[in-house]
């Protein structure tokens, strides 16, 4: 989850390497460094964010046209300045930086503590470099061949960059789990987790498949498998403007990535929905019909919001296309034996493609016979590369920690999986097929509609911002929603919710309410509008505060609620790209008003690379 940086070249490599940096602080800013090579070594580390490792470097020796930079999500020893990297070897002529696990570190450590290694830091990336090292020294190898035995003997995910003092016009790469994209420039490369740093240079790039190591020069780059086998790299253009990964004049990413939705919304159905044709063009979905439609069982797989995205798609597609849905965690099924049959489908949705427990998931599911269908956002990221077919969401960058816009597009594509295979079945009447391609057509314009009164929300996020529990409650397919709501509370203003079927909340939750306990329904018109209304007189017998999502012109719920979010009326089945949004705003102004940093929330990053 860490995010790592590197530039060879003849520009100034720190600066590059330092807004390379903030550009990956959504994957990590418990500390940040960097490695620069000018006449010896140079390494400068930080606990905190990047801006205090800005601070740090002021008036140091800064010239260098190679270097590494990194920006840390802690696994292996607590934040602090000596567990930070770029770590030192004990030669002190190697530098590198790591994202990911070293599992078997212990094993390795242990070895190298009998030759007398000592170590400074508490993490397995050390234990990593040093291992190198020792398997250079005793080889008489190069560093690219004691990188290559190093790398068949560990267990776990990695993307490591390393610098050598007596090699100082090359930086070595390799990759296993966590990614990796090289961009080509003149005379130059860029190295990074992901395309953000590299956009504002080039646009070609290449992404690092797993098992394979590169060896980059200003003028080079050679990329070969742990084999020693050379590997012709496969450039490809980035479709990606800077602006998108720029606040664009908002306060935070995640206010700017919430307003994004018409647009995101839009573009995902653009060149697809075509709603007087009455058609759906995807050919991820089309080319596959017959493995999709006679689906004896279809498995979501996911994690966090992205799970949240697949419980809404199980009640759409049980309900369209007549087919059994299971959702599962994707760290639960990994470590499962579960029943995969040759024919099953699995669907892995993830918002980076890069998600450590999903890909594994969906490893595992392959090598048992099953049709990899994959719905992600990132162009060219792993779960896209490992699935058979899939659908990319084109949501664009997102950046903010909690996931927003990723979650809408998500759905929108999903919606339109579910129609299309259900059309094909025939489990749906052609004049229902039509209604909701027009519903989901509308879907944009509502959302920007519903953003308009953002105010509103604002004014409730200030009145329960001292609020210390917070419980979501919905039915049918605004469960889901509550559970993403209670979720993005959590995330963004650390106030503990919960979110729990409206239904269920008598077998445990209602113990919790009382005069102080803010209670936020879904509660748009649907099948269960009659229940719901049961479930807010239960809660309004016992005093709990309650808010609620509604549909525009109810004249019951608003008069039992103590505050109220409209959102425009839709069918069921789109409901929930419109009620989330309340509830994203929601979160967003409660956080902000606790003074807390929305766009980097304690303790999380935006793409868990490990698990």
């Amino acid at each position: 989850m860490c995010g790592i940086v590197g530039y060879i070249g003849s520009r100034e490599a720190y600066p590059v390497i330092l807004k390379g940096l903030k550009r990956l602080e959504y994957r990590g800013y418990d500390s940040a460094g960097v490695a620069l090579l000018n006449n010896g070594m140079k390494v400068y580390k930080k606990k905190g964010k990047v801006a205090q490792l800005e601070e740090e470097v002021i008036g140091k020796d800064l010239h260098s046209h190679i270097g590494i930079g990194h920006t840390r999500w802690a696994t292996h020893g607590e934040p602090s300045d000596r567990n930070a990297h770029p770590h030192l070897s004990k030669s002190g002529k190697l530098a590198m930086i790591h994202n990911g696990i070293i599992e078997n570190y212990v094993s390795i450590k242990n070895e190298l503590l009998k030759k007398g290694y000592s170590f400074k830091s508490d993490t397995d990336t050390e234990v990593l470099l040093n291992f190198i090292e020792d398997i250079k020294a005793n080889n008489e190898c190069s560093l690219e061949e004691a990188v290559r035995i190093a790398l068949k003997r560990v267990v776990g995910a990695y993307v490591i960059l390393l610098i050598d003092e007596e090699n100082p016009d090359t930086i070595i790469a390799a990759r296993k789990g966590s990614p990796l994209v090289i961009g080509i420039g003149k005379n130059e490369h860029f190295l990074a987790s992901d395309a953000s740093p590299i956009i504002e240079y080039t646009k070609e790039v290449v992404y690092v498949n797993d098992y394979e190591l590169a060896i980059v020069k200003a003028d080079e780059l050679i990329l070969k498998n742990l084999g020693n086998e050379k590997i012709t790299p496969y450039v490809q253009k980035l479709d990606l403007e800077l602006a998108a990964i720029e606040k664009g004049g908002y306060d935070h990413f995640m206010i700017k990535e919430i307003n994004e939705q018409p647009d995101t919304i839009h573009d995902c159905l653009r060149g697809r929905l075509d709603p007087v044709a009455g058609t759906i063009t995807m050919a991820g979905v089309q080319n596959n019909m017959e493995q999709l439609k006679n689906a004896q069982r279809i498995v979501m797989i996911a994690c966090g919001t992205s799970w949240h995205a697949g419980l809404v798609a199980e009640y759409i597609f049980e309900e369209l296309c007549r087919i059994p849905v299971e959702v599962e965690y994707a760290s639960e099924f990994r470590y499962r034996n579960p029943v995969i049959n040759k024919g099953d489908v699995i669907v892995a949705i993830s918002q980076s493609g890069e998600t450590a427990d999903t890909i594994v998931a969906i490893e595992k599911a392959k090598e048992q016979g099953a049709f990899i269908f994959g719905v992600v956002n990132v162009v060219g990221s792993s779960i896209a590369r490992l699935s058979h077919a899939g659908a990319y969401t084109h949501a664009g960058p997102e950046i903010g920690v909690a996931s927003t816009k990723a979650f809408t597009a998500q759905l929108a594509v999903l919606t339109m999986v579910a129609l299309k295979i259900a059309l094909e079945k025939g489990t749906i009447t052609h004049d229902r097929y039509m209604h909701l391609l027009n519903e989901l057509h509308e879907v944009p314009e509502k959302v920007k509609q519903l953003l308009a009164h953002a105010d509103a929300v604002k004014n409730i996020g200030l009145k329960y911002k001292d609020a210390s529990d917070f419980l979501y409650l919905g039915r049918g397919y605004n469960f889901p929603v509550a559970l993403e709501g209670a979720l993005k509370l959590k995330e963004i203003s650390y106030i503990h919710a919960e979110g729990y079927p409206a239904a269920e909340m008598k077998h445990g939750p209602i113990a919790l309410v009382d005069e102080k306990l803010p209670v936020v329904f879904v509660a748009t018109k649907d099948a269960y509008y009659e229940k719901i209304v049961s479930n807010i007189q239960e809660i309004k017998a016992r005093k709990g505060q309650v808010i609620a999502v509604v549909t525009e012109n109810d004249n019951v719920i608003p008069d039992m609620s103590g505050d109220i979010m409209f959102v425009p009326e839709a069918d069921e089945i789109v409901a929930p790209m419109l009620s989330v949004i309340p509830l994203q705003l929601l979160s967003y102004y409660i956080g902000v008003a606790k003074g807390l940093d929305v766009d980097k929330p304690r303790n999380l990053a935006k793409s868990v690379t490990v698990e």
